[in-house]
């Protein structure tokens, strides 16, 4: 029940908890640690059982962690325990006093720092960092049990109550250990960081520290020493002084303040001089301090979050290490020096991580893509060079761009489009001597785009474009055709032929899916070509591209609005989501409604939150968004046109009317320089409106192939399921290509245990609150260094649809389920077409992510809801409920009273 400190290793969580086993491992690695012991969870269990915790944690209920509390404190420790305890402190002041005194006769008790150590603590993905408690300067066998015994209590205070239930873990599997630990009578003490917890860079140690005790460091009591170094180099890159009293020990328990800054000779190893400009440490101290850092990371194999303290004879000590569980993991290197990814995900709004197989699948449309321009990866499932994996995302490599001449011109005005937030990131990396130029010549990129052209048939369909846009919209109408025909395989297709089918589809996606876009990007160019002849400005010509046809998304958001003036309201007004989609599953609801949402099903059932994963269930699977949103609709009585006049159909037609307004405005104008440039001007934003609707087709095809790709992989998945490979069909999901060829061939094996470890990680990485737009292989997150402060009274983002609106802020995370009262401000992370629903009852739109290109921006402008957009964390920094003012011409959010 009581194990020596260089007793633990670190497989030993079970027994002594993270913290314990974090020390054992330094320990064992020869980095200084104070001696001591650890009290193991057997203890904690003998204790919890003479409670009656179990019981108490299976009844669960309200006050669950007060209750557990009150029974640990109160219940008796068994007489073997308290020997153990008692026992083993008395051996560690032995030790100390002897290693300190010389051989004595009667120890001394020793001051301990007696520390929680649960077994969830300090894992990967959680470091559990504070939520139990710690006694620092305790004394004396007695004082020592009973500050065990408030450990074990801690174990149940509200906060890691809350913690663990937020990150998914059970509260009947965890146990604590106790850490008694040897004070050091530290000088000066704080805490280390191996990578850079803001930035993310790794390798760069940040250092807090402050004199006396590293307690009041790391509660924030005091305001500590900063420092900066290269773990690698030992180069210190930034000092900042503080302004803190150093903290002693106080008997029995927690720390406390001995006076003003300390003079030049307190606080500091020896006594001697303090470091440049008067820091708590000097600079070898602070390289020694990084030096130690560096090796208990490549002892972890991972960055580490450290204590550490200086003794009076200036030794120093480490007293804790865990992992850094914010910093978000980095891309297998596929090239030698500094690489930049760009997040795929976050350009395309869906923040959480995908599906193994999603991941897959990508792999394949990228090399698909590769191939359609000339350069085919050596294995396709392995996908092109430039697409990476990192939790569980989907990362696209910019370096390569980034070290061209015409990369540099070109990647700002592409992600304009679609990233405006990434322009300026993209601009300053530029800049970095760490990325220099590599290619100037702009040739070989001229020649790489006039082949993809040529294979892609861009010039045919551009000419289509200009001069037959009718013929361009009748390709895209038997592209969906030859699309379903393509996904359509007989009922006897074996499950190999499936998984095949699986892969050419994939494989052959990108030439099919990109051909629209020449349309598409013909029509924005003549837009822009537009405003440079009439002399007026893109933000200007905003109006031109409302309610414009051909987008499939919002042709599908204003069928289900038509939807919902035409089914039975009754239902849908007073059931709840989960009691409609039983009733549509069971064909029970009424008719109207019934024949409806199958109808619409048909056509857009392929769709989904988070589309872009095939892992995922579309609505034709799982309709309860899309009931969700009928509900919505009917609660704002769309048979009656909708409240406060948000009836999308009307806002449509007043959409178009403002489109035809802008575009004879600016035809006016261009008439004042010229009749020809004035025809030219009508001309252009004439096939503008045409073809810019056209540019969320391919994406709408795209998610129609997962969709169709995904029907077949399930079905793969129950052909396992019935072999007894797998326990469920959605199993499939969580392997590869590979492994389901292995498994369909009868060879593969332990499928289940890969497919328990990948949930496993996938949850993990759901619970991940923040993904980087764009990273570099040193982790450093360029946006975290160019963070900068809003203007008061204001946040900033994109200015992505025109128009001002002051209402009531609506934060949704998760479209599924979110209801949005007429005329709210919708606020949110980022947007795909699963979320559009949302905006027909929206008054205005306010994002985290996207440029004024993006598919929120091109939908709010499309209904005529004023959007900003880009809007650094608007999900956090805006409340609901809270009154904003979102003017959409100037990009600002503005708090109202």
């Amino acid at each position: 029940m009581a194990l020596d400190l260089s007793q633990v290793r670190g497989d030993m969580i079970a027994e002594v908890g993270g913290k314990a086993a974090g020390l054992g491992e330094l320990i064992g690695a020869g980095l200084p640690v104070p001696p001591g012991l650890v009290v193991t969870t057997d203890a904690y269990r003998r204790v919890a059982d003479a409670a009656g915790l179990a019981a108490l944690i299976a009844a669960g209920g309200d006050g669950l962690a007060a209750r557990a509390r009150e029974r640990l404190l109160a219940a008796p420790v068994p007489p073997d325990v308290e020997r153990a305890v008692t026992g083993a402190y008395e051996k560690l002041s032995a030790a100390v006093t002897e290693g300190t005194a010389g051989p004595v006769a009667v120890p001394v008790p020793v001051p301990v720092a007696v520390r929680s150590s649960a077994t969830a603590e300090d894992l990967p993905f959680a470091s559990f960092a504070g939520q139990q408690d710690t006694y620092l300067g305790v004394t004396g066998p007695q004082a020592v049990l009973d500050a065990v015994r408030r450990c074990w209590a801690s174990l149940w205070t509200d906060r890691a109550v809350a913690y663990r239930e937020a990150n998914g873990v059970g509260h009947a599997g965890v146990g604590l250990a106790v850490v008694v630990q040897a004070m050091v009578d530290a000088r000066v003490a704080g805490v280390m960081f191996t990578a850079n917890p803001v930035t993310g860079r790794r390798h760069e140690a940040v250092i807090d520290a402050a004199p006396g005790l590293g307690d009041a460091v790391v509660s924030g009591a005091v305001n500590p020493d900063r420092f900066v170094a290269d773990t690698r180099t030992g180069e210190i890159r930034e000092r900042r002084a503080g302004d803190r009293p150093p903290t002693r020990g106080r008997p029995g328990d927690g720390t406390e303040a001995h006076g003003d800054r300390p003079p030049a000779t307190r606080g500091l190893p020896g006594g001697g001089a303090e470091g440049p400009g008067g820091l708590c440490l000097t600079d070898a101290q602070v390289r020694e301090l990084a030096g130690l850092g560096a090796r208990a990371e490549a002892h972890f194999g991972a960055p580490q979050d450290t204590e550490w303290a200086i003794g009076p004879d200036g030794t120093l000590w480490l007293t804790q290490s865990r992992p850094i569980t914010t910093l978000y993991p980095l891309p297998e290197p596929r090239g030698a020096g500094l690489r930049v990814y760009f997040s795929i995900n976050v350009a395309q709004g869906v923040m959480g991580p995908l599906t193994p197989l999603g991941l897959a699948a990508f792999k394949l449309i990228g090399s698909g893509a590769a191939a359609a321009v000339g350069r085919p990866p050596a294995s396709p499932r392995q996908g092109p060079p430039a697409m990476a994996v990192a939790g569980e995302r989907l990362w696209f490599d910019l370096t390569v761009p980034l070290r061209s001449r015409a990369g540099r011109a070109i990647l700002p005005r592409v992600l304009q489009v679609g990233e405006a937030r990434a322009v300026a990131l993209v601009r300053e990396l530029a800049a970095d001597p760490r990325l220099p130029v590599t290619h100037t010549s702009r040739r070989p990129l001229l020649r790489a785009a006039v082949r993809a052209a040529r294979r892609l048939g861009v010039p045919a369909k551009v000419a289509w474009a200009l001069f037959r846009p009718e013929r361009a919209l009748a390709y895209t109408r038997r592209l969906g055709e030859d699309l379903d025909a393509r996904l359509r395989l007989p009922g006897t297709a074996t499950p190999a032929e499936r998984l095949r089918h699986a892969e050419r589809t994939l494989g052959g996606a990108f030439p099919l899916i990109v051909s629209v876009m020449p349309m598409a990007l013909t029509g924005y160019g003549l837009y822009g070509l537009a405003a440079k002849l009439s002399g007026r400005s893109l933000a200007e010509l905003q109006d031109v591209l409302r309610a414009v046809p051909h987008n499939p998304t919002t042709e599908m958001d204003l069928e289900l609005w038509r939807l919902a003036t035409r089914v039975e309201p009754e239902p849908f007004r007073r059931e709840p989501v989960a009691e409609l989609a039983r009733r549509y599953r069971a064909g029970t609801l009424p008719p109207a409604a019934q024949r409806g949402i199958a109808a619409f099903l048909d056509v857009y059932g392929h769709r989904g939150v988070a589309e872009i994963d095939l892992g995922v269930p579309r609505w034709s699977e799982e309709p309860g968004h899309i009931l969700g949103a009928l509900a919505n609709y009917l609660r704002a009585d769309p048979a009656a046109g909708g409240q406060a006049g948000h009836d999308p159909a009307a806002q449509f037609a007043r959409g178009e009317a403002a489109a035809r307004r802008a575009v004879a405005g600016a035809v006016a104008a261009a008439r004042r320089r010229g009749r020809v440039r004035a025809a030219v001007v009508r001309f252009a934003l004439g096939r503008a409106r045409q073809l810019t609707g056209l540019r969320e087709l391919p994406k709408f095809l795209l998610v129609k192939v997962l969709a169709g790709v995904r029907a077949d992989l399930s079905k793969v998945g129950d052909h396992l399921v019935e072999a007894g490979v797998l326990d469920a069909a959605r199993d499939v999901f969580f392997l590869d290509f590979a492994e389901l060829e292995a498994a369909v061939a009868g060879t593969g094996r332990g499928l289940r245990e890969t497919v328990a470890a990948r949930r496993e990680v996938h949850e993990r990485e759901r619970r991940r609150g923040h993904v980087p737009r764009i990273m570099l292989s040193d982790g450093t997150e360029p946006e975290a260094l160019l963070a900068g402060a809003a203007p008061e009274g204001a946040i900033t983002g994109t200015p992505a649809s025109a128009g001002t609106v002051t209402g009531t802020a609506r934060v949704v995370l998760d479209p599924v389920g979110a209801h949005l009262e007429p005329g709210e401000i919708l606020v949110c992370p980022s947007t795909d077409p699963g979320w559009t629903p949302l905006f027909l009852t929206a008054g205005g739109l306010v994002m985290e992510m996207g440029g004024a290109m993006s598919h929120g921006a091109v939908v709010a402008r499309e209904y005529g809801i004023p959007a900003v957009v880009g809007v650094p964390d608007a999900t956090r920094r805006i409340g609901s409920g809270e009154r904003v003012t979102v003017n959409g011409a100037t990009g600002t959010v503005t708090a109202e009273g």
